[in-house]
């Protein structure tokens, strides 16, 4: 595997190399994501981005229950330049080394006004129009990392967040994550709100960090249920075509 580039794309790189050879043919089942993962000795985040990075141009498709069969045995042409820039699980994993500190930082110096717009922000998450939610929820963080005083630290936060919505590959795993853990993701953010109203370093910094870990499992979760939902919606159909035949 080559040393340099995004290990999610390296990865990829070398499934889709070992389909093109003939490993692994169309119509074939690849291992299951537990020994492609100790295979390549990569963590599941990263194993899982490849394969939806793989899933999103065509070459395999997960199957719930039966697992990633192969669908297309080479890359499609306009795949060469893999425009899919930042996944998600990057993203995530970023978020949680620079916000964890960031909190930290900001715990020791936050004032009344920008904690009280933070107790705004909270409310504002659990609005019924998920985007309005999701607003929040960026505004939330963003407080947090101006709390800090540290531009470098802000506009960091800040095109962290930003690089989500420009990447199709984090788009598309974030999309299918939409709407899931909401009650969570508030109690979530009520503990990092706490933690700095105590201005506890500490605590917030672990209050942070425990909430973009959850992130990341729900994330891998909410890959696995957006599987299970597509295979129940393709037995149904099945059903219902079967249902047809026999009525004739």
């Amino acid at each position: 595997m080559a040393v340099s580039g995004k290990l999610y794309r390296r990865l990829a790189d070398s499934i889709a190399a070992e389909i093109e050879t003939g490993k692994y043919a169309v119509g074939e089942r690849l291992p299951t994501e537990r020994e492609l993962a100790e295979h390549y000795g990569v963590s599941r985040p990263t194993l899982r981005e490849a394969l939806i990075a793989l899933e999103m141009l065509g070459m395999i498709e997960a199957r719930h229950g039966l697992g990633i069969y192969v669908t297309r045995a080479q890359l499609p042409l306009t795949a060469s330049a893999y425009d899919f820039e930042i996944g998600a699980f990057e993203l995530i994993e970023a978020r949680r080394l620079f916000e964890g500190e960031a909190a930290a930082l900001a715990a020791a110096t936050i004032d009344d006004e920008a904690l009280a717009e933070l107790e705004r922000l909270l409310a504002l998450m659990a609005d019924e129009d998920e985007l309005k939610g999701e607003d929040a929820d960026k505004e939330f963080h963003m407080v947090i990392a101006r709390a800090t005083g540290n531009g470098a630290i802000i506009a960091t936060i800040e095109n962290l967040w930003e690089l989500r919505n420009r990447s199709p590959l984090a788009r598309n795993i974030l999309t299918r994550a939409r709407g899931m853990g909401l009650e969570p993701r508030i109690a979530e953010h009520r503990r990092v709100l706490e933690a700095l109203r105590a201005h506890d370093p500490v605590a917030a910094r672990q209050a942070m960090r425990d909430h973009l870990e959850r992130v990341i499992e729900h994330l891998l979760h909410a890959t696995e249920t957006e599987a299970l939902e597509r295979a129940q919606q393709e037995s149904k159909a099945r059903r219902s075509q079967i249902a047809k035949r026999v009525a004739i």
